[in-house]
């Protein structure tokens, strides 16, 4: 058995850095990515309107139901009872049912709490029924002094 040797049989050290690996993943994430962007996207076409009219205007005695934050009830600034709300209503509104009542709510108070009050106005006859909340500021923030709810 004769055996050719050739001069280049010794081992040698690799100095190249192999990138197939790395162009493997990086084709995997391109497919990836080319599949789920479309998916991110909303192709509904809509022609949305705009409004150039200004907010409502604030009534000139506006009526406040207030729930704190013990769930108790507050027509304006005096205390009521929950069952004395449809009588107390009917006064502060001149039996006008179609005035909008403005809800404020602490916000301690509970979802249920807040859509039993809610209940309440309904059962009574008020269907128009505004939340209020403090605009312009950022969650936690103290309201600026001398503002009004």
């Amino acid at each position: 058995m004769i055996r050719i040797r050739h001069t280049d049989e010794t081992p040698h050290e690799v100095n190249e850095i192999n990138v197939t690996p790395f162009i493997d993943v990086m084709l995997v994430l391109l497919v990836i990515f080319m599949v789920t962007a479309p998916l991110t996207t909303v192709n509904v076409p809509v022609d949305l309107p705009s409004s150039t009219e200004k907010p409502t205007p604030r009534p000139d005695d506006p009526v406040f139901l207030t729930v704190k934050a013990d769930h108790g009830l507050a027509l304006g600034e005096e205390d009521i009872q929950a069952e004395a709300l449809t009588g107390a209503l009917e006064a502060a509104t001149k039996g006008n049912k179609d005035e909008r009542i403005f809800l404020r709510a602490d916000k301690t108070v509970d979802y249920g709490t807040l859509m039993g009050v809610m209940d309440k106005l309904r059962t009574a006859g008020y269907l128009k029924v505004a939340l209020v909340n403090l605009q312009g500021q950022e969650e936690g923030a103290a309201p600026p002094s001398g503002s009004s709810q």
